[in-house]
């Protein structure tokens, strides 16, 4: 079965990819499954750009290919994904959360298997019935794995009635459980991968910014605690890093914007706080001291 391949992304793994790995080792390892679909709800993932799967040829021509590339569809498109080894399988699940019934959707909300044992006499949803016999299905089922901030579902479909009985306790639910636990590390190691990236930020910006501290404290005759106050209200009032602030204030070396400074020094809480006097800023004759000697 020929599908769009996607290249390798960073460590960790892509959701999509451990959705499209489910789905492959599923038809691989239960006999009479001709297609799986995992979906994946509950968290934000990271983005997956490219085409939707194209058209392919008939379910069950073969088995061990890599699934398609993953869709979104429906109501829920922006918080659900969707790997499919074939497109047909990949707009079954669409067709169930577009009507919001269906295997999958009882699964999640049941939190348990759900089989249905011959499509052509299982009548619980009929949007979805109609369109699995349309591709030739007669069974499925449709597993369940909760994780850390999401929820994991695997769809194995067959063709023949009761070919999947006792599949929801066999290598499928297995492999499952592997996926999730797999997905939540894959958050975790992202989140700290964030956090990282977050501390180097921090401490790259944070020698501009004590250098910025320093051009404050000698343009108003403030302290340090003072001057970062200061920068912090600048931050705050012109929505911009507190990084990027610093790097222009360094840049200009304090010059023209002495009055700006005391202004919003004059307004920020550390600075009221330490003036004796409310009505007459502590900075103004260190301000125009700079002034005029500039």
């Amino acid at each position: 079965m020929p599908i769009h391949h996607e290249d390798d992304g960073p460590v960790p793994v892509s959701a999509a990819r451990r959705l499209r790995s489910l789905a492959e080792e599923c038809v691989r390892s239960v006999p009479a499954c001709c297609g799986a679909a995992a979906t994946l709800g509950g968290e934000a993932g990271e983005p997956e750009p490219g085409p939707e799967a194209g058209p392919g040829p008939t379910l069950g021509q073969g088995q061990g290919r890599r699934p398609g590339r993953e869709r979104r569809h429906g109501p829920e498109a922006d918080e659900r994904r969707t790997a499919a080894t074939h497109p047909d399988l990949a707009a079954l699940v669409a067709v169930q959360f577009a009507a919001g019934e269906g295997p999958v959707r009882a699964a999640l909300d049941g939190g348990l298997p759900v089989e249905v044992h011959d499509l052509l006499h299982d009548t619980r949803w009929p949007a979805h019935r109609a369109a699995a016999l349309r591709a030739g299905l007669r069974t499925s089922v449709t597993l369940p794995f909760r994780r850390p901030g999401g929820e994991v579902t695997l769809t194995l479909y067959g063709f023949h009635p009761g070919s999947l009985a006792g599949a929801a306790h066999g290598p499928a639910a297995a492999l499952g459980e592997a996926a999730a636990a797999a997905l939540a590390r894959d958050d975790l190691h992202r989140a700290a991968l964030a956090e990282i990236g977050h501390l180097e930020a921090a401490l790259r910006s944070r020698p501009v910014i004590d250098q910025a501290v320093g051009v404050v404290v000698h343009a108003l005759g403030c302290g340090p605690e003072e001057a970062h106050a200061v920068l912090r209200r600048v931050s705050q009032l012109t929505n911009r890093k507190l990084a990027d602030v610093a790097a222009a204030v360094v840049r200009a070396r304090g010059r023209g914007v002495e009055k700006e400074l005391a202004r919003l020094a004059a307004r920020s809480p550390t600075t009221r706080s330490r003036t004796a006097n409310p009505r007459e800023s502590p900075y103004k004759g260190s301000a125009q001291r700079n002034r005029s000697e500039a």
